[in-house]
């Protein structure tokens, strides 16, 4: 994949999970607001608490998980200024564009994520 559509698709990729995080912040934001309005939850029943004890832990994962989105993208877009985009940074060979096309922040080749994901130890040469 050459340099020019690396980039454009990172920098899709890095506006379409920056979109993702302003909805989940205001989502975020819309239940504190919800929270800070309700006279009380001492009158709610414990079923109804626990709901909204997941759905807010749901979307703080979800907060979370988008951050580290967007830091694999920013990593990936310094690997591209570098030069060590596209390449797997266990095995040192090229990662395929077909990976990047689906994953344009991909660190691994399919080869070394797969061991990764598999709990393997993976080692840089």
């Amino acid at each position: 994949m050459d340099r020019e559509s690396a980039r454009q698709r990172l920098e899709a990729e890095r506006a379409r999970l920056e979109e993702v995080r302003r909805a989940a912040d205001h989502l975020v934001e819309g239940v504190e607001q919800a929270e800070q309005t309700e006279l009380s939850s001492l009158d709610q029943h414990p079923a109804d608490v626990g709901s909204e004890v997941f759905e807010r832990e749901r979307d703080l994962g979800v907060m979370q998980q988008v951050r580290q989105e967007l830091d694999e993208v920013q990593s990936a877009l310094r690997r591209l200024d570098d030069g060590r985009y596209g390449v797997c940074e266990v095995c040192g060979r090229p990662i395929s564009d077909e990976r990047l096309e689906v994953k344009p922040a991909a660190r691994y080749c399919v080869d070394d994520q797969a061991r990764l994901e598999r709990g393997a130890r993976l080692r840089p040469q």
